[in-house]
């Protein structure tokens, strides 16, 4: 397997830039992925400067209906003609964030990309092929990330919380063992990494992506007991963690403490090849 981090809110090397965004490149052996887009067109520059070719992508996923995920999808779209995009039936959805100074941000997807024929809206866990999957409507209320409280939805003309029904997961399946890929983990690390157990029963081997244990909007990491409790937790799946994005810095270093080697920092420009 050969992944490429795109865009994260962090940058190994200067002339690849970071934003506060997540975009991944994955190529297993039969697929070359696109897991979200960050919130710009700054992945595709990325991709050129690291050998990504994004022509040659075959299948795109967006894990959730945020700007931050999907605001490069206009830019993807443009540059390749063929890669089918699967996002949540619910992603295109009005959604919205509490800044500090009271207004209320959309953060949404673009809706001038509907309607587009390279869209496939999945409701529910979804079969892609044998090697892929998609873990969607996550259960469980353990350690919900409390940055979600600020974070709405637009309902009826009125603006309620975010179930975050439109959040999917990829499930990658190779011959060492399955591999989740995670957004920003809305419905809880633990609750997402729960119901892969029921559905598998077993975790997976590795685990990448965003745990939310960092509130963008309003600059405040999760309460420290509650980051040592999940770390505890994922240490005791035995697990491989690649974290970034909305994890946020800070609460990386408080889980480090707790899970040492079983866990890394993904940046911008990170590359692994043949080393997961």
């Amino acid at each position: 397997m050969i992944l490429k981090m795109l865009v994260e809110n962090t940058s190994v090397f200067d002339d690849i830039y970071c934003e506060h965004g997540l975009s991944l490149y994955i190529e297993t052996q039969n697929h070359k992925i696109l897991f979200d887009t960050g919130a710009s067109a700054l992945f595709s520059e990325n991709a050129k400067k690291m050998g990504v070719d994004l022509r040659e992508v075959d299948i795109a996923i967006l894990s959730h209906g945020h700007y931050d995920h999907g605001g490069g999808l206009a830019t993807f779209l443009k540059i390749n003609d063929k890669a089918k995009i699967l996002l949540n039936q619910n992603a295109f959805g009005k959604y919205f964030a509490n800044r500090k100074d009271g207004e209320k941000k959309y953060i949404g997807l673009d809706q001038s990309l509907l309607p587009n024929d390279r869209f496939v809206f999945v409701k529910d866990n979804f079969i892609i092929d044998d090697d892929m999957e998609l873990l969607s409507n996550v259960k469980g209320q353990k350690y919900k990330p409390s940055g979600n409280k600020e974070l709405l939805k637009e309902m009826k003309g009125s603006l309620v919380l975010d179930d975050f029904m439109h959040e999917q997961n990829l499930i990658i399946k190779e011959e060492k063992g399955m591999i989740l890929v995670a957004g920003c983990a809305h419905n809880g690390i633990v609750n997402i990494l729960e119901n892969f157990y029921q559905r598998k029963g077993c975790f997976p081997r590795l685990v990448i992506g965003g745990f939310h244990l960092y509130n963008h909007s309003c600059d405040q990491t999760e309460n420290p007991k509650i980051v040592k409790e999940i770390g505890q937790f994922l240490k005791e799946t035995n697990s491989t963690y690649l974290t970034c994005h909305c994890t946020g810095v800070d609460a990386f270093h408080q889980l480090k403490e707790t899970m040492g080697e079983q866990i890394m920092y993904l940046s911008t420009g990170s590359c692994f090849s043949n080393q997961l």
